[in-house]
């Protein structure tokens, strides 16, 4: 009898169960021989896997969309500076909640997992990188032990209904140098007697005003712009007063290393309208008057503290922040958001400082103002 060859009918093996025979029954041996080479099999298989899996097509076509939004997410905040603030100030809008625009790096991610889209991951990158690069070293803390004096800045706010209470929490603050912005008439009285006990030097002009534990001399007025119409200081004011009320000033302090020229500023404020878009014409004049009046200050030691409402980001601040370095980014820790007090998501009291050392900043517990106070220690 005739016998022919067995026919054979196994198909060719997957490639899935190839990686699993080679990691499986044929590592076998190998693992019995050294039991310490298992896991860097498998590892290796787990890579090839992986780099079969987006080297397919498929992957890199799916989420065109969200990988077009990465892209422009980064570019948005890589050229911030190179946005057009003529269309209701968009650039100036930008800038002041710019560290936010990190929020939707992970909510793109999740986007691109879900999808499955190689291509949104890797556009990610850029607004990564950026972020990192811009705001990266605020996470750290860069405080310091330490310096010679602390100062500390308050918008009390017009609305507040407790300037007693206020006026406690700020002495107990220790600060050597306290800076009050938005004081109205009927306050006043309040803060000057609630202060006066811990800081026997005290100067006030318009709704500006500076306590400090050493003395003051050479004090003036800045011209910056006036108070508008509208916002919870206007409200607070009377005609005569919205009509010459000064917003900032400037003073000396005697201090055991030498005379502080310190500025006092409270700007114009910012609204947002529909129509107009982000309203600054004011605060930018203010921003301005008051870049000039530290330009021209002798006094090589200059700390500026007050409500500028806006951050060091804007470019509404290029006048000042080129002549001076602020204390949160130099001595802080995280950004030292402000404002609103109940829910703080931007820095606009600011310390800046020219000629002395800051060693720390930070920003204090609420008081019964929307803001919240800032503080820092600086060294000489």
């Amino acid at each position: 009898m005739t016998t022919t060859p067995q026919q054979d009918t196994h198909e060719p093996m997957a490639a899935d169960a190839r990686d699993t025979a080679e990691t499986g029954q044929g590592d076998a041996g190998r693992r019995g021989a050294d039991p310490r080479g298992g896991g860097s099999v498998a590892w290796r298989a787990g890579i090839r896997r992986a780099i079969r899996a987006v080297s397919r097509p498929e992957p890199w076509k799916r989420g065109p969309v969200l990988a077009a939004l990465a892209l422009l997410l980064g570019l948005l905040m890589l050229l911030h500076a190179k946005i057009p603030d003529g269309l209701k100030n968009v650039g100036s809008l930008v800038e002041t909640f710019l560290p936010w625009f990190g929020l939707f790096v992970p909510v793109l991610l999740a986007g691109a997992l879900w999808r499955r889209s190689a291509s949104t991951v890797v556009a990610l990158l850029l607004p990564v990188t950026v972020w990192l690069n811009l705001f990266g070293g605020v996470l750290s803390d860069k405080s310091h032990p330490g310096g010679d004096l602390t100062v500390v800045s308050h918008n009390v706010g017009a609305g507040n209904s407790d300037p007693a209470g206020t006026a406690r929490d700020l002495a107990a603050s220790g600060a050597d140098v306290l800076a009050l912005e938005e004081l109205t008439g009927r306050a006043r009285g309040a803060y000057g007697k609630g202060l006066a006990k811990a800081y026997p030097y005290h100067t006030v002009k318009g709704t500006v005003g500076l306590w400090s534990k050493r003395p003051l001399s050479d004090t003036r007025t800045v011209d910056v712009a006036m108070p508008g119409k509208a916002g919870p200081l206007a409200r607070n004011l009377s005609a005569e007063e919205k009509a010459a009320t000064p917003r900032a000033l400037r003073t000396t302090v005697a201090t055991d290393q030498g005379p502080l020229a310190v500025y006092v500023a409270h700007l114009g404020s910012v609204r947002v309208n529909p129509r107009a878009g982000l309203s600054t014409s004011q605060r930018d004049e203010g921003a301005q008057k008051l870049g000039e009046a530290v330009a021209a200050e002798p006094n090589e030691r200059v700390v500026l503290l007050g409500d500028l409402n806006g951050t060091t980001d804007d470019r509404a601040f290029d006048g000042l922040t080129s002549q001076l370095h602020s204390a949160q980014e130099t001595a802080g820790d995280g950004f030292g958001f402000s404002w609103p007090a109940g829910f703080p998501v931007v820095r606009i009291d600011q310390i800046l400082v020219r000629g002395v050392e800051p060693q720390s900043s930070w920003v204090l517990p609420a008081t019964g103002s929307d803001h919240l106070p800032v503080a820092a220690r600086i060294s000489w």
